[in-house]
């Protein structure tokens, strides 16, 4: 392996059935990669859930796992099944049926970032698409599968919670409905991927720290919320989506005055989200 394809920060003890999740915060923008590319570097970050990982740094310290992507989502993206691969920007490939995801370019080796900007000049070796799934893609998902798999063991359960952040753009052009605008969007597949009372909790994390709640809408989850969600398994996936406005300038991505205070909020939601995981089980029924 030719680098560093993630990080795991472990808690001193494990504690909790939660393993929080950032698989869009990576920024190794290698020189490599950046001659491949005609973007300049701040465009190039504008898919990037820049400073997610930042936000939810707590949770070690609560007792749960924070496993982070190292590359960005520009170059390889986590969230997307290894076999979506874009014949309009991988050579050789062919087109399999429908999949808006790949159409639009954002398969698991993206053609645009934000606002459809083209990434490359031409096409991409298939080699090239391999490797990076070989090298990034795999190690990542068998660290998380990992993760999962332990806190299932050791707990009975496992609770993913995959921490993302969204465009202030996507909630400012959501059809007009009464009350505030969410700041925070859960998904978890309209149900599918985790057990209602769980999301519940996550919700009311939330909540409580003052922050506007939905589920769902526009986000339901991804890849990786299909894929991990198993709910009948006692293993849930919970996506979570943050209004970047809250805590960064999205044209020139930095944190802004409001990173710190957002920061303190999140300190206390993401305790509260891992205690979820830390309470005793009941007994199986006899």
């Amino acid at each position: 392996m030719p680098d560093t394809a993630f990080s795991v920060i472990l808690p001193q003890k494990l504690a909790s059935a939660v393993v929080f999740a950032s698989p869009h915060s990576g920024t190794d923008y290698s020189d490599s990669f950046m001659e491949q590319t005609i973007l300049g570097r701040r465009v190039i970050r504008s898919s990037e859930d820049a400073f997610v990982d930042q936000l939810f740094a707590a949770a070690p310290g609560f007792g749960a796992p924070l496993l982070t992507a190292v590359k960005p989502r520009a170059y390889l993206d986590l969230n997307r099944s290894p076999d979506e691969l874009d014949p309009a920007l991988i050579e050789g490939v062919q087109k399999r049926g429908q999949n808006p995801r790949v159409a639009s370019g954002l398969g698991v080796i993206p053609r645009v970032v934000a606002n459809g900007r083209a990434i490359y000049r031409g096409k991409l070796p298939v080699a090239e698409a391999e490797r990076r799934i070989r090298c990034y893609w795999h190690p990542y998902h068998k660290a998380l599968k990992g993760l999962l798999d332990q806190a299932h063991r050791q707990f009975g359960q496992a609770i993913l919670v995959d921490c993302h952040s969204m465009p202030h753009e996507a909630i400012d052009t959501m059809a007009p409905r009464s009350g505030p605008k969410p700041e925070v969007v859960l998904g978890d597949r309209f149900g599918a991927a985790a057990d209602s009372a769980i999301v519940d909790r996550i919700e009311a994390a939330f909540a409580a720290a003052g922050l506007n709640v939905s589920r769902n809408t526009p986000f339901a989850g991804a890849y990786i919320a299909q894929t991990y969600g198993r709910p009948s398994r006692r293993q849930h996936a919970v996506q979570i989506e943050i209004d970047r406005a809250l805590y960064m300038d999205e044209a020139n991505i930095r944190p802004n005055g409001n990173f710190d205070e957002l920061k303190k909020l999140l300190h206390q939601v993401t305790a509260e989200i891992a205690a979820i995981g830390q309470e005793e089980l009941p007994l199986a029924a006899e």
